[in-house]
């Protein structure tokens, strides 16, 4: 009975994961090592070798890095500031609480736009760096989603095979 227990918390973790994509306050790598911790320090401590270990944090490390990377790489590409890269990130956060999911999308989108506005750049420069900031969201959000598959198919492998 506490296996079955222990599996249904390891699902939940695993499936909140992808819930912190939409809501970024949920640091999803986080939720998905504990899982992983969960699995080991209750069910079996010996299933979970070195290199499973090595692979999880090589992948933790590509998933945090990619995130940053996708945002600030189309914030600039689209023209944007770096006043606009911030703007984008803390944005981001708020509308996961502002008309979610979509506020993730929105609020980015306006706050981009206004603060290359007040840097007196002209609509068309603004629209482009707000513009950018979408991609580089939704790009690290598909690289995220890959990424966390990847890290629980690995585990789900390791465990059952």
């Amino acid at each position: 009975m506490l296996d079955i227990m222990i599996w249904i918390a390891i699902s939940v973790l695993f499936i909140l994961s992808f819930v912190g994509i939409i809501f970024p306050i949920i640091p999803s790598v986080l939720v998905i090592w504990g899982g992983f911790l969960l699995y080991h320090f209750v069910l079996d401590n010996t299933e979970l070798n070195v290199v499973f270990w090595a692979v999880m944090i090589v992948l933790t490390v590509v998933l945090i890095a990619s995130d940053i990377i996708a945002n600030s790489y189309f914030v600039k590409k689209y023209g944007g500031s770096k006043w606009g890269e911030r703007a984008a990130a803390i944005a981001v956060i708020i509308g996961s609480f502002i008309i979610p999911p979509f506020g993730i999308i929105i609020i980015p989108f306006i706050a981009v736009f206004i603060i290359e506005m007040l840097q007196k750049r002209t609509a068309q420069e603004a629209l482009l760096a707000s513009v950018g900031s979408l991609i580089g969201f939704l790009g690290g959000a598909v690289a995220k989603v890959v990424l966390q598959l990847i890290m629980i198919i690995w585990f789900l492998i390791v465990v059952i095979f």
